[in-house]
């Protein structure tokens, strides 16, 4: 099957109560006030959470969260060299269409003892979310799981949006987008609003939902984020949408046709 007996038989090593503490004290900040950078974090840490800690610790951490300050700056990732880079496609478009253009990301989940991956895929027009899947690790294969699910589920987007992280550039995960000659657009390095509106979920997702919950397992996790984004669809109106719900956005529902 391809795999080591190093690789089957691996247990992961739990990070230790004070580094959690950290990391999840860091990623709170981050949430709230996503172009902090380390020092501004330094401070907050200091003040507001009792944390004393330099600057290259914080720095360490976020590079193990994957976040930095969104802000324009040169060589703010470093994607696969060997992978194609696409153009970004989406400035100036007028989006005024479900399927017009999708977009996903991936954010880290925290847990009890340790974090995991999640990623999902977004209509942006609507705001629904189309699919997700949570991962141990960032192989890649969870993100291709969720675009497949998405496309199954919701047919084909004009448009597909994402960041330059190996996971998209990825010969694999651009081949699906290919055989259904969808229109591949990546955001530029530096410009972390190109792909804004899934940005803002995971600012709702960890403040409506994985905060409060704290989940224990893996799979606790994943039921508890099911049900969520079954709410997030269907039953939380949003503002931006005039108060309606993404799913009724999405599906263009009589009421919202009549008033729209």
């Amino acid at each position: 099957m391809g795999i080591s007996k190093a690789a089957f038989y691996y247990q992961p090593k739990p990070i230790s109560k004070k580094q959690k503490t950290l990391l999840d004290s860091i990623d709170e900040i981050y949430t709230k006030s996503p172009f902090f950078g380390a020092r501004k974090i330094v401070i907050v840490l200091a003040v507001m959470c009792g944390i004393f800690v330099g600057r290259r610790k914080v720095t360490s951490a976020m590079k193990t969260l994957g976040i930095q300050a969104i802000m324009p700056k040169k060589h703010l990732s470093k994607p696969n060299k060997q992978h194609k880079i696409y153009p970004y496609l989406l400035r100036g478009l007028k989006i005024n269409r479900p399927n017009m253009v999708w977009s996903t990301d991936i954010t880290y989940v925290r847990m009890n003892c340790k974090y995991i991956y999640l990623v999902a895929v977004i209509d942006w027009y609507s705001r629904k979310v189309l699919s997700f899947r949570l991962s141990r690790n960032l192989d890649g294969s969870f993100c291709r799981e969720a675009l497949k699910a998405a496309l199954k589920k919701y047919g084909t987007p004009e448009y597909f949006n994402t960041d330059q992280g190996s996971q998209f550039t990825d010969k694999k995960f651009l081949a699906i987008l290919q055989a259904k000659e969808i229109k591949i657009s990546m955001d530029g390095r530096g410009r972390a609003f190109d792909n804004i509106f899934i940005e803002r979920l995971w600012r709702t997702v960890k403040y409506y939902n994985i905060y409060i919950m704290c989940y224990e397992t893996y799979y606790e996790c994943e039921a508890g984020l099911t049900e969520f984004f079954r709410q997030y669809n269907d039953e939380i109106p949003h503002q931006s949408l005039n108060y309606f719900t993404p799913s009724a956005v999405y599906n263009k529902d009589p009421y919202y046709r009549m008033v729209s």
